[in-house]
């Protein structure tokens, strides 16, 4: 029996058709054989650690806080937005560990063969983005890391890129060390995300535990009033404000709650995904941000002025020693983070184009290079634009593919997909030439309600050209995508099953 044969049969033992010649296959997204899952629910758990702990989580809150919460706050809202993100990243999560598929081969059953493209590119698209910032991030860790150890003199910005020659080099040299860890593949990004996991939650409570010893307790920022209580400044606003940003929350994790499957295929159990991603996501992602309050707090009191950026806190210390093992565990740690959360899944979804033809290895790279000419430090340059533009504008898309994902698997197919059928040009799942005109349909419907707000938003539209009411549909964009575009499929699916 060839390895095609052995990988199914582990999840389908009726398998009698080699499908290996298929345009729909290739080796890296075939199903996972039983032989390969060895994740059990502390890989899962450090899989969210791991992520969970990064710079761009330790910065979180500022833009909450700089927004008007105080705290607590926003580290509640923080929690809860990971706590509903979580109900659809365990869901999506099923698929792949019974079927040992990735996130593209398991659109292929509500969006077809070829549609299946659509959602994964989208996925792909914003993967890029995301991979570009923590690139970013930790290439200028090590810009500063020069600059402080050998006391140079920060250059002035370019006029063309508005970042510096070495800060660019510095972004490219960390750049090449992520493309080294795609081509190692899938176990030496398992081992890094349990390497990393330890690493930055103890890097997180050393900086803790010293910023309260320098600045003999926590400062004021802990004790500051939020700005939506009686008699402050923007009395009675709390709601208007606090639902949009809990829509950047769910946002900021949305992408993996659709690509889980590229981590779920290699689950021992559903046991091991559900409770290992329970444990790891919405704790991790509260206890991290609380420490960027935390430190930023006391660096009023240490500093005069509150540091957000964890980078610029480290330049602050003497010791070289200290500096280096600091810096070097950060970038470390937002390797890991960026490989596992920004790279998988669009090698997966480039992949998925042409089987035949790109494989994991290839996507990676085409990832890297879509990172670079996003420019990400444009991206991270405005806190508010982060979460109102950036973190919810890619909820609005990502939002209605979970509720299509979700209501074609959970309630029209009741879990069962015919795994061969899936990888078949002609099969099950072809639809209308490849394409699920229903999932389209659902989609594009889906999207539409957050349109006039997301252009109000980066103004190629005017506020006073759009209702109000209208436009404000964009603060709650991933919710309204999520429960229209699943109704709409389900009803359309329904009525026409094979469209």
């Amino acid at each position: 029996m060839n390895s095609t044969f052995s990988s199914l049969s582990a999840n389908a033992p009726d398998v009698k058709v080699d499908i290996e010649r298929s345009r729909l296959f290739n080796a890296d997204i075939a199903p996972v054989p039983q032989s390969r899952r060895k994740w059990g629910m502390l890989s899962f758990a450090a899989l969210w650690i791991s992520m969970a702990a990064c710079v761009p989580t330790y910065m979180l809150a500022s833009s909450l806080i700089g927004g008007g919460m105080n705290w607590w706050e926003a580290i509640l809202t923080i929690f809860l937005g990971n706590l509903i993100v979580l109900i659809p990243m365990v869901l999506n999560a099923h698929a792949g560990t019974r079927y040992g598929i990735p996130f593209p081969v398991s659109c292929r059953a509500a969006f077809g063969t070829y549609g299946a493209n659509v959602p994964a590119i989208l996925r792909a698209l914003v993967a890029c983005g995301w991979f570009g910032i923590q690139t970013w991030i930790g290439g200028e860790a090590i810009y500063k890391i020069c600059v402080t150890l050998f006391h140079l003199d920060a250059a002035t910005p370019t006029n063309w890129f508005g970042i510096s020659g070495g800060q660019f080099l510095c972004f490219l040299f960390f750049w090449g060390i992520n493309m080294f860890v795609i081509y190692r593949g899938i176990e030496t990004i398992r081992w890094l995300m349990n390497i990393k996991a330890p690493i930055l939650i103890v890097l997180g409570l050393l900086l803790l535990a010293w910023a309260r010893h320098a600045a003999g307790g926590w400062g004021e920022m802990l004790s500051q009033k939020s700005q939506f209580d009686a008699g402050q400044p923007q009395a009675g606003k709390f709601w208007g404000y606090f639902f949009p940003v809990l829509t950047g929350m769910v946002g900021f994790w949305a992408t993996l709650s659709l690509n889980i499957p590229d981590f779920s295929r290699y689950a021992k159990s559903q046991r091991d995904q559900i409770v290992g991603q329970a444990l790891g996501l919405p704790l991790t992602m509260a206890l991290y941000s609380f420490i960027g309050v935390a430190v930023t707090s006391a660096t009023t009191v240490i500093y005069g002025a509150p540091i957000w950026d964890p980078v610029d806190v480290l330049t602050k210390f003497s010791n070289p020693l200290v500096l280096i093992i600091a810096m070097l565990a950060l970038c470390v740690a937002t390797l890991a983070t960026n490989i596992a959360a920004n790279v998988v899944s669009p090698s997966n979804d480039f992949a998925h184009l042409s089987p035949t033809k790109i494989s994991f290895r290839t996507g990676g790279i085409i990832t890297g290079i879509a990172g670079i000419l996003m420019m990400p430090w444009k991206l991270v340059a405005d806190p508010s634009g982060y979460i109102f533009t950036w973190l919810i504008a890619y909820s609005a898309l990502l939002g209605p593919i979970g509720g299509i994902l979700i209501a074609d698997y959970f309630v029209y197919r009741r879990c069962r997909l015919n795994l061969v059928e899936l990888y078949k040009t002609d099969g099950e799942y072809r639809f209308t030439g490849g394409f699920s005109i229903v999932a389209i349909v659902a989609l594009v419907v889906g999207v539409l309600p957050s349109l006039p707000g997301f252009l109000v938003n980066v103004h190629v539209l005017g506020k006073d050209s759009v209702p109000a009411s209208l436009a404000h549909l964009y603060d709650y964009a991933w919710f309204i995508g999520f429960g229209l575009a699943s109704v709409v499929y389900l009803g359309l699916r329904k009525i026409f099953p094979k469209a």
